[in-house]
């Protein structure tokens, strides 16, 4: 990983509400629902989009739709990445 990600992905965890739906989700078996989130953080929709947008770019979580609705998953594969690269600087 470069550091170009990491910075992308420090960024990402640098807002509060972006870190209250990653430990959701960690508590949630890594899965959330976008009618979660909107619950969760007591936020507009386009407030919560907006959040989990930014977790998406920065690949910590991928997203997928079902029906009408958007459904998020942990990437670990990231995650995993991410701490083996702040741990080496």
């Amino acid at each position: 990983m470069d550091l170009k990600q990491v910075e992308k992905i420090s960024k990402a965890l640098s807002d509060i509400n972006r870190l209250k739906i990653l430990q959701y989700m960690q508590k949630n078996k890594g899965k959330l629902e976008c009618t979660h989130a909107c619950n969760l953080l007591s936020l507009a929709q386009p407030s919560v989009s907006h959040h989990i947008k930014k977790l998406v770019e920065a690949e910590l979580i991928s997203q997928y739709k079902i029906g009408r609705n958007f459904h998020y998953s942990l990437n670990n594969e990231t995650w995993d990445t991410y701490q083996v690269a702040l741990k080496s600087l």
